[in-house]
């Protein structure tokens, strides 16, 4: 056998969603009858330009993609109010832009902190890179981070921030000037993680302008609708960018995830209705949950809500199976760091699956 770095050697795997694939064949369920509330997706599918142009554009997939990203950089940017110079995109969502944060800023025992709980993938990601994680605190009851425990983390090796809001799994917002506090007080990056910002209707945009240790995240992969074409974005300072491309792959993003982008930036009807449908589905959701007795359920401004089960007598592990016995997914929350054994998280989808999962867990709990 070959010789393994020592620290993949000691990695945990990350742990994604169950896809329908799985659970179909798990519990021999029919797949068109599975409703995923897992994975934070959207529910209500690509924009029809979208697949318009996919289709029209099929033909060219033995050409490859265009390097430059010209016009897709100037609508990202755009879309954004930023200059085309302060976008960078990445082929593999998000999670290829914090691969290249990783390997921009961090050498072998530089810290990154995390308040948690939050998104795994940046352990994950820059531990591979060399880094060492310091956890900060993310304050539950308040739904919120705690900034003294942020402050608190920094020391001279700190060179990366991460700051999701909303947050996931937790559906809560940091407040901006809690943002400029911590700006304010390191010169390490602090990162934005704003996948989920068109839910909660704010954004952090306009301190890039003040703020040259400011990077925001984002992704096609939410209300874009485009999970399975992995397209991810980051807004900053224009140099830092440079940097960054230095390292960029040159063909990461495909062309048909490209041409897919484009086609939904442009198609702002889906955009602003894709919002509406999964907020009006999230108001839904938490009015029935929180009248369901033994379940605490966390306020969001994302696509998902956060739920405490420990009431109800059954963990997480033991719930999700039930509820996938019945052919719904949701995300079993007990692999998130700074999490016990006993919260869900679910996604919106359209209101009808929404009864159907409410009805199940009624019956189940």
């Amino acid at each position: 056998m070959v010789k393994i770095r020592k620290m993949v050697e000691e990695l945990n795997p990350y742990v994604p969603g169950r896809s329908i694939k799985e659970i179909s064949d798990e519990y021999g369920l029919n797949p068109d009858k599975i409703i995923k509330l897992g994975s934070n997706e959207n529910p209500f599918g690509p924009s029809p330009k979208a697949i318009e142009n996919l289709s029209q554009n099929l033909k060219y997939i033995n050409q490859y993609p265009e390097t430059d990203l010209k016009d897709l950089t100037e609508a990202v940017a755009s879309y954004s109010g930023v200059s085309p110079f302060q976008v960078i995109l990445g082929g593999d969502g998000a999670d290829e832009i914090l691969d290249l944060l990783g390997k921009t800023l961090i050498n072998p025992g530089d810290e990154f902190i995390v308040p948690i709980p939050s998104y795994m993938y940046y352990e994950y990601i820059l531990t591979i890179n060399g880094g060492v994680p310091i956890f900060a605190r993310w304050d539950m009851p308040q739904n919120t981070v705690n900034v003294d425990s942020i402050l608190n983390a920094l020391s001279p090796r700190t060179r990366i921030i991460f700051l999701c809001t909303p947050n996931n799994p937790t559906g809560g917002l940091i407040d901006k000037k809690d943002i400029k506090t911590i700006l304010e007080s390191t010169d390490a990056l602090v990162v934005v993680d704003e996948a989920y910002y068109e839910f909660a209707g704010v954004n952090n945009v306009e301190l890039l302008k003040d703020y040259e240790n400011l990077f925001i995240l984002r992704t096609f992969s939410k209300v874009m609708g485009l999970a399975g074409m992995r397209i991810g974005y980051g807004l900053g300072n224009p140099q830092f960018i440079q940097y960054m491309h230095r390292i960029k792959p040159a063909f990461s993003l495909t062309r048909l995830s490209q041409i897919a982008a484009l086609a939904t930036l442009r198609d702002e009807d889906y955009i602003e209705r894709s919002k509406r449908l999964c907020i009006e589905s999230r108001k839904y959701l938490y009015h029935e949950l929180v009248n369901i007795t033994n379940l605490n359920v966390l306020k969001s401004k994302a696509n998902y809500l956060l739920l405490d089960i420990r009431k109800t007598g059954m963990d997480s592990k033991t719930l999700t199976k039930k509820l996938m016995e019945n052919g719904i997914i949701v995300r079993d929350c007990s692999s998130f760091r700074g999490l016990d054994d006993y919260w869900i998280r679910v996604n919106v989808s359209t209101i009808e699956d929404d009864k159907k999962f409410i009805e199940v867990l009624k019956e189940i709990i």
